[in-house]
């Protein structure tokens, strides 16, 4: 199954729940909020190993 290259970065299945959600909404605030997000969760989530290694 492939997965988006975002999986890598966001690893916990909340953070990617929220992560569709955001990515999902339209406008320029929102595209600022995404990538605030990403960047934030991706800095959260880089200690911890990814659960999609199998």
């Amino acid at each position: 199954m492939s997965r988006s290259a975002i999986h890598r970065w966001i690893k916990t299945d909340c953070g990617r729940a929220k992560y569709a959600e955001l990515a999902s909404r339209q406008g320029f605030a929102s595209k600022l909020r995404l990538g605030w997000f990403v960047l934030i969760a991706a800095l959260r989530d880089l200690p911890l190993k990814s659960t999609d290694q199998a």
